[in-house]
């Protein structure tokens, strides 16, 4: 049997092993030994072990716990109740201003988490009740909630840009700043959805009573000012530190794990069992994703080093497709994986066989990324993982079906496949922020580098190429 041909049935077997509900991490390193050491022999234990130090010792990934860690305080500091009441009075005149108050603290709270379970549950907790009080249809809350929670896949800081600029060595800073206007654009795009269909069928989602959309205008700004400004400003201040170049996306995770404990003092919040479970969670997530990182490093390049990426790439040039054709084949069977797998199978062990393909078609790795972004999306929202609804259904009320949550998500999912339409007509959405910041001479990326130099935004450090 040749080489090729092992690292195909490599592949196979991971979809079938993991179809059956094994645990992932683990199966990656075991199917990887495995046919490493059939296909490489005891070479594929010094693997192991140098794919394992180059995990732990790859800077770009410490930013993933602090990032974390900053979204559990967040959390577990009661700011999301007050946030949602006060968006909820400012949007109160507007049809549909419980849905578009849920989606827009969904927006916020994701920029500032991006843990999707998280946002979901919460959210399903607080806003899902609420829109069915208010006499929303089931399917429209449901939806709401579930698109409104997985904006954090997208949206910075996002975990999943992380992990692909570390798996594409490419700069997260720039993935943050081409990401940015695509998640603003999907969000506003929800609220439009949301706000021309109440209008359209009122029935859907009633507007609210007169003595809850006349909150005087003080009291507005007072929610606000107590809710909605400090947790922007700790955003901006993180984001901004980024995308302007004065820090590494860790050094500005850890100020925004520093300042989300300050925050929760403020809020009064702040309680060493609290402080102690989302220490707990963090560790806990950051060593899921970790050993995720491992096993998907080792299969890939167990994977690489049997001929299977040049088996991929033969098989995509003879099909002598052009850039966008490739492209949408990616995307399309990126979305195809969506449905029996989690936006962590699919970037640690699937886009990097597409990585090697992307010099070939002229296609920019940052474009590519972003893309794939806004296609995750759909992960969390079809069927029949579609873990956003498996995450409402769990905390919603038990006459609200799991079909009616799916079939909420649907229009949400089609909103998804124009924003990448979209994207695809008009890639400058997602390349002019990162041009403009660090290509322009005289741009503020270009000004502005960490101190005692050696490190500007460009220069990140990545993982070694897959080979």
């Amino acid at each position: 049997m040749t080489d090729p041909v092992l690292g195909m049935i490599m592949l196979g077997s991971f979809i079938f092993v993991i179809l059956l509900g094994f645990p992932v991490a683990f199966t990656l390193t075991a199917m990887g030994l495995g046919f490493g050491y059939l296909g490489l022999g005891t070479r594929v234990f010094d693997l192991l072990v140098q794919r394992t130090y180059a995990v732990m010792a790859n800077d770009v990934l410490i930013s993933v716990p602090l990032f974390i860690f900053m979204g559990y305080v967040i959390e577990r500091a009661n700011i999301l109740d007050r946030l949602f009441r006060a968006l909820q009075m400012a949007s109160g005149g507007l049809p549909g201003s419980l849905a578009i108050a849920t989606l827009a603290t969904c927006a916020l709270f994701a920029t500032a988490t991006g843990i999707v379970g998280a946002v979901v549950t919460l959210m399903g907790l607080l806003a899902f009740p609420a829109m069915l009080r208010a006499g929303y249809d089931p399917k429209l809350a449901a939806g709401v909630t579930c698109a409104g929670g997985c904006l954090g896949i997208l949206i910075p800081p996002s975990i999943m840009l992380i992990l692909y600029g570390a798996t594409a060595g490419e700069s997260v800073v720039r993935l943050y700043a081409a990401a940015f206007l695509p998640g603003v654009g999907l969000a506003f795009l929800y609220m439009l959805y949301v706000l021309i269909l109440a209008t359209l069928k009122p029935g859907m989602a009633p507007r609210l009573p007169p003595e809850e959309r006349t909150t005087p205008v003080g009291q507005i700004l007072l929610a606000l000012a107590t809710s909605f400004i400090p947790l922007a400003v700790l955003i901006g201040m993180v984001l901004g530190a980024i995308l302007f170049g004065l820090a590494t996306p860790s050094e500005a995770a850890a100020m925004g794990a520093a300042g989300s404990v300050l925050l929760a003092l403020l809020y009064r919040s702040l309680t060493f069992t609290k402080l102690k479970e989302s220490v707990f969670l963090t560790a806990r997530t950051t060593a899921m994703v970790c050993w995720l990182f491992i096993g998907a490093y080792i299969f890939t390049s167990v994977f690489g080093w049997l001929g299977g990426h040049h088996v991929v790439e033969e098989a995509v040039k003879a099909l002598d497709l052009s850039p966008m054709m490739f492209l949408l084949l990616a995307q399309v069977i990126i979305f195809l994986l969506g449905w029996p797998l989690e936006w962590t199978e699919i970037v640690l062990i699937f886009v990097p066989i597409f990585l090697p393909l992307l010099g070939t078609f002229e296609i920019d790795p940052i474009l590519f990324g972003v893309i794939v972004a806004l296609n995750l999306q759909t992960s969390f929202l079809t069927p029949p993982v579609a873990m956003a609804a498996y995450y409402l259904k769990g905390v919603a009320p038990p006459h609200v079906k799991l079909s009616e949550i799916f079939l909420g998500c649907l229009p949400f999912v089609g909103i998804v496949i124009f924003a990448m339409a979209m994207l695809y007509i008009f890639p400058e959405i997602a390349t002019w922020l990162p041009s403009y910041l660090y290509d322009n001479v005289g741009g503020p990326g270009q000004e502005l580098s960490v101190p005692e130099g050696g490190f500007t935004v460009d220069e990140e450090p990545a993982l070694p190429a897959f080979n």
